[in-house]
């Protein structure tokens, strides 16, 4: 027995009536309003980010900084020997001299050739805008050094990190305690070790 079933016929291509639109290429102005709308949208979630993305990026390099002088400071009194952080503000690039005061024939400052002491380049959206170093005054191009005695002390040293959105971080060397405070902003020294 056969039974007999209906069959569908397909068409594609130029046997389609003429009403039938779903053939034709392109976009309707409704399609386009959507995929515009879902675009807007995710630029406005990930703008905000990439601003915060350097703000975070700006507190890490400062960290960073905070991290190697607070080594630094104990490093030359376990040590007994001087330490300086120089910044070579014109190149964005810090780097630790060493002089060991029993060193013969002269003692002279020479590059640290530990691994803290290796040469630290700023990346390239981040930049130490300016040094003041105790009574040095301030830089903000050339070279300045702030220095680590072997006695327990450091000079006292602000430093303003700043990213290519305008924010600023605020570093102080506190000279006694040899403590590194960090704060958000264009800061004076008093109003950090205020805080």
């Amino acid at each position: 027995m056969n039974s007999a079933r209906p069959s569908r016929i397909f068409r594609y291509g130029p046997g389609r009536p003429p009403g039938d639109r779903s053939s034709q290429s392109g976009f309707t102005l409704l399609e386009l309003a959507v995929v515009i709308f879902i675009m807007a949208l995710m630029f406005t979630l990930v703008v905000p980010y990439t601003g915060g993305y350097r703000k975070a990026r700006l507190k890490s390099e400062a960290r960073r900084l905070a991290g190697r002088a607070s080594y630094l400071f104990d490093e030359a009194s376990s040590q007994k020997v001087f330490l300086r952080l120089v910044f070579d503000l014109d190149h964005q690039v810090y780097g630790v001299m060493r002089l060991d005061p029993y060193a013969l024939p002269t003692p002279s400052f020479t590059p640290d050739r530990s691994s803290a002491g290796a040469p630290v380049r700023m990346p390239p959206a981040i930049a130490i805008r300016d040094v003041t170093v105790g009574d040095l005054g301030t830089f903000s191009a050339g070279t300045i050094a702030t220095q680590f005695y072997p006695e327990g002390y450091v000079d006292a040293t602000l430093i303003h990190m700043i990213d290519l959105s305008g924010h600023v971080m605020t570093l102080v060397f506190n000279p006694v305690t040899g403590r590194v405070s960090i704060a958000e902003g264009d800061l004076t020294m008093a109003q950090v070790l205020a805080r």
